[in-house]
């Protein structure tokens, strides 16, 4: 049976009992207690049953070099060499075979190093290692939508001057002589929108170990070509057709993920290491994982660039709406991390009637590529064709050119690529009908026009698919705001319940540089979208920051960014978005640079309070900064939402006088009364007014069990004649705790639903294992088949249900 030990998501200490040597009996009786020794902290999932090798990263008890200079000890890059160097010595003694790959020594104090898993005890045994994490794989969504030069519209160039980049340019501020990192899967700095940008070193590749940090090429036999990294750096910087956001910065590029767009920890910190050591004021990283662990390596190593005075920029992950979704590096605790919005665009009403006169009253437009592209729909008949739902494999052998591809929600395959598909095909068009009761999102940005309708008169239009034309009325309805994409993670994360993302930026739909790899025109320009694509925003919008004000400090940077954000309301509620969706808000890169007032942090968390009956207090503090050459006197408020703030007092300074180019620390008592709040957490706001400036910070507090997922992994291995050992991690246990087993269907989604493989309950904090034999709990023995595995696991009123997304084979 798999033997685990923690996950990523969770901290827990190995003890070993080490028993000094004593005479039998004598000093037991005289109440001798055993010395107790605490193994290195373990994070990930490992098999400590299997021999298989994998490689972890280290991290030793001594400090780094930035770490320890910032904590006001000597350290030397000689004595971490010798020290790590004792401790691989030890390694290599302790455990059957061992492979060194990397070593670090600025922002982080380890190695990256293969072992047996089995092994990986006798790791944790050694002296001098503090913690060892996994070798995680970290990914980017390589796809591109190349764009033709003559099709550029204003539209698509729009999200630089949106967020106030050519008033900062018009003030004087480009980005020159300000230096930034691009850390992802290289950069083609040929590209002659972005040559202008790199000097004669150009950064490193860690994925091919040379100075040469271009982007795997087209037909590189490891894997898939790659374009992220291009289309990033066109974002920060780009000088030519397109305009980044700080177009004269200087780029770096550190190619740590490679062909496909992956990489792993040992390559990601590596290259922050490089860049921190190569001189960069800021470095973006849009790459990620799902673990929300604010220890993880990667977190610690931007935490430390932070601190070294590298202004730290990653994107907050794509895995949203749902909260506790951010991952690693975006749960770092100092990073900024950065959450994707779309900028505002026009709503159509769209009219939907087959050639036999009926209309389908559930017809609206999801998406589109252009307005153009949407309006020329109307006015034309067009022959339907059925695809399924919509797979690259159900579109194949089928006419589409100049049609309308009819294509059913389902089967785990995205909206977009679903449109996408269509377009490849010829299509000009997508009806994309629900396979659900309820409505579908509006998604902008699909790459063919696409009208949606529910589920009745989706299949009704299909039963008659050959039988009938569709022709479409589209009409402007109305305009909507600037909104957080539905992809973009939200937070908050786990264990310091910090507020993620700290800001947000434009990240749909955005028009950059990008390789085509065809050798007669080989420098393009892609629209992508992701919270990949909103960091660089963030990352230019830090350059313009900091040429503007050459004196500040990476945290200073990073509260001029979030106290000067713009507050986003969604437009289905009317409300703001909450804290864990927007963070501070939307960046404006002006009123950044031109902020007489910080108010640090840009975000606040109480922590959670759990006393059950009775009052429970914390003393915490934040800063304010007066930047002016005057006095200014600030009045300081809390408000909470809703009902909450009848049960949440908070005491501090409410006038509060700072001198000029002074901070003043500010003291806060809050006490909550939890007995009197339902669990969950409660946002507010820190609100700092002075004449006419006001500084809003998200306040965040928790009341109980925090409510992050009931079930946050998932996973099954065959232990041979049809029988498997199936767990997952439950962070907080679970009262109810279901597996539920589906058929597998072709095209990767879950089938049918087959029946229960078990029930249990009152289970601890941590993974739940069980093996199975393939029987449900009715006594059915399944037949030979593809299955999938569902768990659903509820505590007190919080519940959720995950899905493997391999396939269990019972033979």
């Amino acid at each position: 049976m798999r033997n685990k030990l923690v996950t990523a998501l969770m901290i827990v200490s190995a003890i070993l009992l080490v028993f000094s040597s004593f005479s039998a009996g004598a000093q037991v009786n005289q109440g001798k207690v055993a010395k107790v020794e605490e193994l290195a902290t373990l994070y990930g999932e490992y098999d400590l049953s299997s021999s298989k090798p994998t490689t972890v990263i280290v991290e030793l008890e001594e400090e780094s070099i930035v770490e320890a200079k910032h904590k006001g000890k000597a350290q030397t890059k000689k004595n971490l060499n010798n020290v790590r160097n004792q401790v691989k010595n030890e390694v290599g003694k302790r455990v059957s075979t061992s492979k060194v790959e990397r070593e670090y020594d600025y922002v982080f104090s380890g190695f990256a190093v293969e072992v047996p898993q089995n092994e990986i005890p006798s790791l944790l045994a050694t002296p001098g290692v503090k913690a060892v994490y996994p070798n995680v794989t970290y990914t980017v969504d390589s796809s591109t939508e190349y764009v033709v030069e003559e099709s550029y519209s204003p539209e698509m160039l729009d999200s630089a001057p949106f967020i106030g980049s050519n008033e900062a340019w018009d003030a004087g501020f480009t980005g020159e002589g300000v230096t930034v990192a691009v850390i992802d899967t290289g950069v083609d700095y040929t590209h002659p929108d972005l040559a202008g940008q790199f000097g004669a070193y150009k950064g490193y590749d860690f994925v091919d170990n040379d100075e040469d940090p271009q982007e795997t090429p087209k037909n590189d036999p490891r894997g898939a070509e790659t374009t992220h990294g291009t289309h990033v750096a066109g974002t920060v910087a780009a000088n030519g057709l397109i305009k980044g956001v700080a177009p004269e910065a200087t780029l770096l590029a550190y190619r740590v993920l490679g062909p496909g767009g992956s990489g792993t920890t040992a390559n990601v910190i590596a290259g922050i290491e490089r860049a921190v050591q190569d001189g960069a004021d800021v470095m973006n990283l849009s790459l990620g994982n799902t673990l929300n662990s604010p220890d993880f390596a990667t977190s610690i190593a931007l935490d430390w660039a932070m601190a070294e005075g590298v202004v730290a920029v990653t994107s907050n992950g794509n895995s949203g709406p749902n909260n506790w979704t951010v991952g690693s590096p975006g749960t770092s605790r100092d990073a900024i991390s950065v959450g994707a919005t779309q900028l505002p665009y026009n709503v159509f009403t769209a009219t939907t009637t087959s050639s036999d006169g009926v209309s389908y009253a559930s017809s609206a437009v999801q998406g589109f590529p252009s307005e153009d592209a949407l309006l020329a729909l109307n006015g034309q008949d067009f022959e339907l064709v059925d695809v399924g739902f919509g797979s690259p494999e159900e579109f194949e052998g089928k006419n589409l050119e100049g049609k309308i591809a009819l294509i059913s929600r389902g089967a785990s395959i995205p909206f977009v690529d679903k449109a996408t598909e269509a377009k490849k095909a010829g299509a000009v068009g997508a009806v994309l009908y629900n396979n659900v009761a309820g409505t579908m999102p509006l998604i902008p940005g699909m790459d063919v026009p696409t009208i949606m309708l529910n589920q009745a008169d989706g299949e009704a239009l299909k039963a008659k698919v050959n039988e009938v034309t569709v022709s479409f009325d589209i009409e402007f309805s109305s305009r909507v705001g600037e909104t957080v994409a539905d992809f973009s993670s939200r937070g908050p994360v786990m264990d310091t319940w910090m507020i993620k993302p700290d800001v947000s930026a434009p990240g749909v739909a955005i028009v950059s540089t990008v390789p085509t790899f065809d050798p007669a025109n080989p420098y393009g320009y892609g629209a992508k979208q992701g919270t990949s694509m909103a960091s660089p925003h963030v990352a230019g919008a830090a350059a313009l920051v900091l040429q503007a004000n050459p004196d500040w400090d990476v945290f200073q940077v990073k509260s001029a960014l979030m106290n000067t954000a713009e507050d986003l309301i969604n437009p289905a509620t009317g409300e703001s978005y909450p804290h864990n969706t927007q963070g501070a808000g939307s960046i404006r890169v002006l009123d950044a640079i031109n902020a007489e007032t910080l108010v640090n942090p840009g975000s606040y968390s109480f922590g959670v309070f759990e006393k059950a009956k009775g009052k429970e207090s914390a003393r915490q503090h934040f800063e304010i900064q007066n930047l002016s050459s005057k006095a200014k006197r600030y009045n300081v408020e809390f408000t909470f939402k809703n009902e909450v703030g009848k049960h949440v007092k908070v005491t501090t300074s409410n006038n509060t006088r700072v001198n000029p180019g002074k901070t003043q620390k500010v003291n806060v008592n809050v006490t909550v009364d939890a007995s009197k709040l339902d669990s969950g957490y409660y946002e507010g706001y820190l609100t700092v007014t002075e004449g006419d400036t006001v500084v809003e910070v998200p306040t965040i507090l928790f009341v109980g069990e925090p409510d992050f997922p009931r079930v946050t992994s998932l996973g099954f291995d065959s232990l041979g004649n049809n029988t498997f050992d199936i767990w997952s991690y439950l962070p907080g246990g679970a009262d109810e705790y279901e597996v539920w087993i589906y058929s597998a269907t072709a095209t990767g989604g879950l089938g049918s639903y087959v029946g229960d493989a078990l029930y249990d309950s009152n289970l601890p904090a941590g993974y739940a294992e069980h093996v199975w034999d393939g029987t449900l709990v009715d006594g059915t023995v399944l037949p030979a088949g593809n299955y999938r595995v569902a768990i659903y696991a509820k505590k007190g009123n919080g519940e959720r249900a995950v899905a493997a997304a391999d396939v269990l084979t019972i033979e």
